[in-house]
């Protein structure tokens, strides 16, 4: 029998793969996107990989034949289960193993579905997913006998995140996780916090019943926007569908955007690491870097995508990066 796999051309993509269930994704190609990077991590010299996945609909299906391709080609995949894909990433670098897979759609319409990963200490895109799809197609995945445990991160994530609050003031917060991935971790997460907490749509649904989970669109903020005003609260914080982007709402309602955001914590990361590099993409705005040379730093500009931005910040040993879309990367304090 052959292994051979050809995947729709529309796939494969630069900073992921992502496609529509059923029409341009399958079991099938999740199997074989298992065994086409496992072969990567395993001629990399890896051995363990973390596997999580978002609470779309198809998400455990895709997940459990991703586990299959990964242990063909002989992996120990440690399973996380549901949540938000910065646990992923946490669970890679916190348990040093040696590569990542995420199962998730991110804001994308809920008849999507996706895969994001990481090897070692870096993103994985680019030619490197270009790649799974050479070796799918010529057959040559890696063999072996792998393995699998499943095991519960979420506690220890959670005070990670919560280990470093330095607030002077208890904060009255309300928070949007759009029926996304991140539901349960923010519960957690909220009970360590001073304060007062208010959390909207915090059941992890894959249909997305209350508003599409994409904090970068207005509309979808607008819920959030009326609770704030509604508790008199200090500031509202949205996810997207697998919670590794955020928008915010100030006391006012007014949404802060993801450079201005960039703007507020570089002030704080900067006192830290005075001279730094602080990167965000072409599409922020020139007031945020005239404001980080304002600080008396270097700003940069750099290509838009996650997987560009923490490369880049790797290269450079910036401390902080960020992208309109709300992806914010921080090596201050944290894995980068």
């Amino acid at each position: 029998m052959t292994l051979a796999h050809n995947f729709h051309p529309t796939v494969l993509r630069e900073y992921d793969i992502r496609g529509i269930i059923g029409k341009t994704l399958t079991t099938d190609d999740a199997r074989a996107i298992g065994r086409g990077f496992g072969t990567m991590v395993v001629r990399g010299g890896g051995k363990k990989v973390a596997i999580g996945y978002d609470g779309r609909l198809s998400s455990p299906d895709l997940e459990a034949a991703a586990v299959e391709g990964l242990k063909s080609v002989g992996l120990h995949v440690v399973r996380i289960g549901l949540g938000p894909t910065p646990m992923l990433y946490f669970t890679a670098r916190h348990l040093k193993l040696d590569a990542g897979m995420m199962i998730t759609g991110s804001h994308n319409p809920p008849d999507y579905n996706g895969f994001k990963m990481m090897i070692g200490k870096a993103p994985f895109f680019g030619s490197q997913i270009l790649e799974i799809g050479k070796i799918a197609v010529a057959g040559d995945f890696a063999t072996g006998e792998g393995s699998e445990e499943t095991i519960d991160i979420q506690d220890t994530y959670v005070d990670r995140l919560a280990a470093d609050y330095d607030g002077t003031r208890d904060l009255n917060v309300v928070w949007d996780n759009g029926n996304g991935a991140a539901g349960e971790i923010l519960r957690r997460l909220v009970k360590k916090l001073p304060g007062t907490h208010t959390l909207l749509f915090d059941d992890i649904d894959g249909n997305f019943p209350n508003h599409h989970p994409d904090p970068t669109i207005p509309e979808n903020l607008e819920d959030i926007i009326h609770k704030v005003a509604e508790e008199k609260a200090d500031l509202g914080i949205a996810f997207d569908g697998d919670a590794d982007r955020i928008g915010a709402v100030d006391e006012k309602g007014r949404i802060v955007w993801g450079d201005q955001l960039v703007a507020i914590y570089s002030k704080d990361v900067l006192a830290a690491h005075p001279g730094a590099t602080i990167i965000a993409d072409v599409k922020a705005s020139q007031t945020l870097f005239d404001e980080i040379a304002k600080l008396g730093r270097k700003p940069l500009m750099w290509k838009t995508g996650h997987s560009l931005l923490k490369a880049k910040m790797g290269e450079t040993n910036s401390p902080l990066a960020g992208e309109m879309s709300g992806h914010i990367c921080f090596a201050h304090k944290y894995y980068g």
